[in-house]
C-alpha cells in the first residue's frame, strides 16, 4: 500500500472547502478561529489571576455564576 502525502496547504484548502460546503462560511470562520494562536502567556496570566484561590474556591465561583445566569 502506498500513501501519497499531500502538501499541508492542499489539505487545509480541501478541509476548508468541505467545512464551507457542510456548515457555511460564517460557521467555518467561527470554527477555525478557535485554533488561532493567541498572544501572551496564559500559564503566567492564569497563575496571577487565581493566585489567591484554591480549586474549591474556583469551583464554588463557577457554580454561583451558573445559578445567577440560569
Amino acid at each position: 500500500m502506498t500513501t501519497c502525502v499531500q502538501p499541508i496547504s492542499e489539505v487545509t484548502q480541501r478541509a476548508t472547502n468541505g467545512l464551507i460546503r457542510e456548515i457555511g462560511v460564517v460557521d467555518t470562520i467561527r470554527f477555525l478561529n478557535q485554533f488561532r494562536a493567541g498572544a501572551g502567556n496564559y500559564t503566567v496570566e492564569r497563575d496571577q489571576l487565581f493566585k489567591w484561590m484554591s480549586v474549591k474556591d474556583i469551583i464554588s465561583d463557577i457554580k454561583a455564576q451558573r445559578k445567577t445566569s440560569a
